[in-house]
């Protein structure tokens, strides 16, 4: 509420001695905390003087501030046909609009006056999703990881990717990309036996898109089919050799398989192409763990702890680190290690626990 400014509007305004009386007795009452009172002094002081600007938008505010969007609606209308340059009583307006469903109707109030979050929040009931997501992201880089603008970013990049692969589906329901989409939503649903088919069928089509057989190959990890798993990540670090994920993905798998040398020399360029990727590490140390190269699965798991310090690859990697040291005698350390497993596996576990 901007009664800041009060004393300076109604010298610019012409005011009755009786809606002064009025506006003076809401500001009290609202400060007192008397909030249905301010709404009926503001409104007596509307009555008394059908001009004054300020004392519709006071009366719309305080009746937002209890939302009662509805009823605030009419008199912030009033105050921005009589000041439609006042750009208070335009946010005001947009925002109860808003808050009210009307959702078209506040867009314009609410550019006016660049109100981008709650812009953005009316762009993307409306389907303008795109609009949505600069201003959500224009917003974010002044409030970063707020945690409403980042929900509400996802929703809108969310429905906007919804609506390109509705279209892609509806448009060219047996092309390569429609399998591979169908694909990618059974995968995300869990619906595995479905995936698998819908990649297959992608590939059948065009067995060279990036990243599908490394979806593929996901599949079948997921329900340890490692050697299929292998066969499809080899097949991405053909497609795409700069690729750290599929070279990472391939040397997990080969871990998985007992390949331990070969995977060793996998992770290893995996590391070289996106160095101090924490799951990398983690297992680039255990493959040099299972080599006997303790000093070079020392180096990894240590650097994987500067990296990340909580979670369940840093729990593991301390874990690890402590079968080292009791390998080398050296058992001080490694009861310290297992110390900060223990530590860290309680604190997952509270976290994994806790109710959201």
């Amino acid at each position: 509420m901007i009664f800041a400014i009060f004393t300076l509007s109604l010298f610019l305004q012409s005011v009755s001695s009786e809606g002064s009386q009025h506006m003076q007795a809401g500001i009290k009452a609202h400060q007192e905390g008397h909030f249905e009172e301010a709404i009926s002094e503001f409104r007596k002081a509307t009555q008394s003087d059908p001009n004054l600007v300020q004392a519709f938008l006071d009366l719309g505010e305080e009746y937002s501030r209890m939302h009662e969007y509805s009823a605030a609606i009419p008199p912030l209308k009033r105050a921005v046909e009589l000041s439609p340059d006042l750009d208070e009583a335009q946010q005001q307006l947009g925002y109860a609009l808003l808050s009210a469903g009307f959702t078209e109707e506040a867009i314009p109030h609410l550019e006016r006056v660049h109100a981008v979050e709650a812009l953005g929040v009316a762009q993307m009931e409306v389907g303008r999703y795109q609009e949505a997501i600069a201003n959500f992201s224009a917003a974010l880089e002044k409030r970063p990881n707020d945690p409403d603008l980042l929900y509400y970013l996802g929703r809108s990049a969310g429905m906007l990717s919804k609506r390109a692969i509705d279209a892609l589906v509806q448009a060219y329901p047996d092309s390569a990309r429609s399998h591979q989409a169908m694909a990618e939503n059974y995968f995300v649903l869990r619906q595995m036996p479905q995936a698998e088919h819908e990649f297959q069928d992608a590939l059948r089509q065009r067995p060279d898109i990036p990243r599908v057989h490394l979806e593929l190959g996901l599949v079948y990890a997921g329900s340890s089919q490692w050697d299929k798993a292998e066969q499809e990540f080899r097949a991405e670090c053909k497609l795409q050799p700069g690729s750290a994920e599929a070279s990472y993905r391939l040397g997990d798998a080969l871990l998985q398989e007992g390949k331990v040398r070969e995977a060793r020399t996998e992770l290893e360029r995996a590391n070289r192409l996106r160095p101090d990727m924490p799951e990398t590490l983690y297992a680039l140390g255990k493959a040099a763990s299972l080599e006997g190269a303790f000093d070079p699965a020392e180096k990894a798991w240590t650097r994987l702890l500067e990296v990340e310090k909580e979670g369940s690859l840093a729990a593991q990697a301390h874990f690890g680190l402590a079968g080292i040291y009791r390998k080398q005698g050296k058992p001080e350390k490694a009861a310290a290690e297992m110390q900060e497993f223990q530590r860290l596996q309680s604190a997952n576990s509270a976290r994994e626990s806790a109710p959201r």
